[in-house]
């Protein structure tokens, strides 16, 4: 509270008086202005760091989950008010807030999780795909074949490590570094991306006998090359082409089993076409021959090991077998 005017003071006295009280006065305004205005930024710096802190702490989690979150435990911010400071910083994206946590981590030594690593290395492959699709611009946004590949891949992992039974559609969202809705707008249940899976694999199948047997002239040879290509796909593949090569024998429920019928049959005939090219006897039944190879292949996946013999060479110690049968 300012003290009263002295009644003796008189003329430009005063009149200075009367300035040096105002202008004190409009010093203190600023100061409890500037004092509002420094607590208001404060919580907000207070705000910005959570969800900086956040990021680098669970870079995988989403704007939602992270304005939840804050929210929980009193620092009120809305999942758009979480992307604006993601922007900001250039983390708006599960992949650039791994990247920056990478390069964080390499200047204090610290270690990324192994889920940490692996979504890195999936983002890193996604965006090499990007680039080719958009002729290498370098442009970060996945072309959606790429996309579906990349949760193909993933949830075709997590079905060899925990089973179908045991893998979740949001496991396979996390992995991927997605939200669950992503997923569902390229599979709408688990059973598409079951299929999914199988059609990428049996697409894989058909085109590597195709580029192997290419060239060749010889129908046995051709034969054995097709062989090779399906038992190194079966036993040294991805997870795309192990859970193809299980489901090549496998018995599913009758609904499941009609879904994955065309393209086991455009993958078999493949092998009829190689097996009528064969000089064989007239008595011979071509079918069972082809069935009984078929089999023998698929029986690999279970006997194989590493560091014996290579798939190249036991394709050709079968076809030897199965010619000298015929």
């Amino acid at each position: 509270m300012s003290a009263a005017v002295p009644i003796e003071l008189s003329g430009d006295r005063y009149s200075r008086h009367l300035l040096q009280l105002k202008l004190n006065q409009a010093q203190a305004e600023e100061a409890m202005e500037r004092a509002e205005d420094s607590a208001q930024n404060s919580e907000t710096d207070s705000l910005e760091a959570s969800v900086l802190l956040f990021a680098s702490q669970h870079p995988q989690f989403g704007q939602a989950k992270v304005a939840s979150a804050l929210t929980s435990i009193g620092q009120r911010i809305s999942p758009s008010g979480v992307r604006y400071i993601w922007k900001k910083h250039n983390l708006e994206t599960a992949y650039k807030r791994l990247k920056a946590l990478q390069k964080l981590s390499a200047r204090i030594a610290s270690k990324l999780t192994v889920s940490q690593l692996s979504m890195l290395k999936r983002g890193d492959v996604t965006r090499k795909l990007a680039q080719i699709s958009r002729g290498g611009t370098g442009d970060e946004t996945v072309a959606p074949d790429g996309r579906k590949k990349q949760i193909l891949k993933a949830a075709a992992e997590l079905f060899v490590k925990h089973g179908y039974g045991g893998t979740s559609i949001r496991d396979i969202a996390q992995q991927v570094g997605l939200l669950p809705g992503s997923v569902y707008h390229h599979f709408p249940n688990k059973e598409d991306l079951f299929v999914g899976i199988h059609c990428e694999g049996f697409r894989q199948l058909v085109m590597g006998s195709e580029n192997a047997v290419r060239n060749e002239a010889d129908p046995w040879r051709r034969l054995e090359l097709a062989c090779a290509v399906h038992i190194d796909s079966a036993v040294a593949g991805d997870a795309i082409a192990r859970i193809t090569a299980i489901g090549l024998f496998a018995i599913h429920e009758d609904r499941l089993q009609k879904r994955l019928e065309k393209d086991r049959k455009k993958y078999d005939q493949k092998f009829r076409k190689l097996v009528t090219d064969l000089n064989l006897p007239r008595a011979t039944n071509r079918s069972i021959f082809r069935l009984a190879l078929l089999g023998a292949l698929n029986w690999t996946l279970v006997w194989y090991r590493p560091g014996k013999a290579t798939p190249e060479e036991i394709a050709g110690e079968l076809i030897q077998i199965f010619r000298g049968v015929a």
